[in-house]
């Protein structure tokens, strides 16, 4: 039975992966995320249902448009996946408790903006505050330990981001200040901190990386939101852990 819950988990998050990476790509440039349907953005053919299954129509299709032949970005398989992965094995670290819709919600949010960010450096504020309100609800049903934690974390998320894009004159985009607010609700004070440490170290290997291999130039701006997004995961499903492996060296 538990089985059969995972594999609903894993449909039901990839479904949901196809229309985050709608969300993603239309909120940034003020497209509405209903009509018009799913098309190709090249073609403009509008998409049938054997093209929108999620992952499997990708490769059935070969990765091209069954219109104009024109390559389809592995963005959508990939968050479709990952979207349905981290859904099967949320109950596996939080449990079939009342933290899972928290769980499931983050992801949501995460995914979304990393769509959003990759493809546009842009964090939408419309996406941040649809996430707030439902993080604030679910923070009450499920709070934190203490529950201040998360009025704490939201106030030092924002705080210290906007702290460091006024020290470093705009190196932190306002999208990832008021994100790190919204995370700060959901994460408390310790985790928005350990977030933050986390995204700092995987944006600056991955920046490295991606200078030394010269995909992009020095000074050339990245998108800061998928270290954010690793970080917070990170954080939230590993925190305690992390912790007692950290203390462990006292």
């Amino acid at each position: 039975m538990e089985l059969l819950l995972h594999i609903y988990l894993f449909i039901f998050g990839a479904i949901l992966g196809s229309f985050y990476n709608v969300v993603g790509l239309r909120v940034p440039a003020g497209q509405s995320i209903v009509r018009p349907g799913s098309y190709c953005p090249n073609c403009r053919k509008k998409l049938k249902w054997r093209e929108l299954v999620p992952i499997f129509s990708f490769f059935f299709q070969k990765g091209r448009c069954g219109g104009c032949r024109t390559t389809i970005s592995p963005i959508y398989p990939f968050f479709e996946a990952v979207t349905g992965l981290l859904f099967t094995i949320s109950p596996f670290l939080v449990g079939w408790s009342k933290e899972l819709p928290v769980a499931l919600a983050l992801i949501s949010l995460l995914v979304i903006i990393t769509v959003s960010d990759i493809t546009t450096m842009l964090i939408p504020n419309k996406i941040l505050i649809v996430f707030l309100g439902i993080f604030i609800v679910l923070r009450i049903i499920s709070p934190l330990d203490p529950w201040w934690s998360s009025i704490l974390g939201a106030a030092t998320g924002f705080g210290v981001l906007l702290l460091i894009a006024i020290i470093s004159k705009g190196g932190m985009g306002g999208g990832d200040i008021k994100l790190f607010g919204v995370l700060g609700i959901v994460l408390g004070l310790q985790g928005v901190l350990l977030t933050l440490f986390f995204a700092s170290l995987i944006g600056s290997v991955a920046g490295i990386t991606a200078m030394l291999t010269k995909k992009v130039k020095k000074g050339q701006p990245v998108p800061f939101g998928p270290a954010i997004a690793a970080g917070s995961l990170l954080a939230y499903f590993f925190y305690h852990p992390l912790i007692e492996w950290y203390m462990s060296f006292f």
